[in-house]
């Protein structure tokens, strides 16, 4: 069986790393913004319904889950081992390592046996007060219709 290594990391610490395949998790709405979640991280719970919650969250991730079990075995078949797949986010905190966490779930549950890498876990969360952050902000509040 392929080894996979599923990565997560922080596209504000440098160069993403290398990777068979790279998924940027920023359109999904950030936790960041939200003054509760922001010091947590995407193996919690709350985050990762928050996370979840967004509308482009489920098709999305089904789409990439889709791909990889598509994939992986062809990788294996080609003799091209060991595969890493990488999530990528702003701050490589929230969903990169919550999208990280539930791929590896659904891989696991497939018959594969991933490995979870997340490269920028424990940078801490940056409170950036910005006129961008801001504005991400409202539209994460206008998205969920608060």
């Amino acid at each position: 069986m392929t080894q996979i290594t599923i990565l997560s990391f922080a596209f504000s610490q440098g160069e993403p790393p290398p990777a068979n395949l790279s998924f940027d998790m920023r359109f999904l709405r950030n936790p960041h913004w939200q003054e509760g979640l922001r010091a947590l991280t995407g193996r919690d719970a709350s985050v990762g319904d928050y996370i979840a919650g967004d509308a482009a969250f489920e098709s999305a991730i089904a789409g990439i889950e889709g791909a990889l079990l598509a994939l992986l075995p062809l990788y294996s078949v080609a003799g091209n081992a060991p595969v890493s797949v990488a999530f990528g986010c702003t701050g490589g905190r929230h969903r990169s390592v919550y999208v990280a966490e539930h791929v590896a779930g659904r891989l696991r549950a497939a018959g594969f046996s991933p490995t979870i890498e997340h490269r920028d876990l424990a940078t801490p969360p940056r409170d950036v007060s910005t006129e961008a952050g801001a504005g991400r902000q409202e539209a994460d509040e206008a998205f969920q219709g608060d």
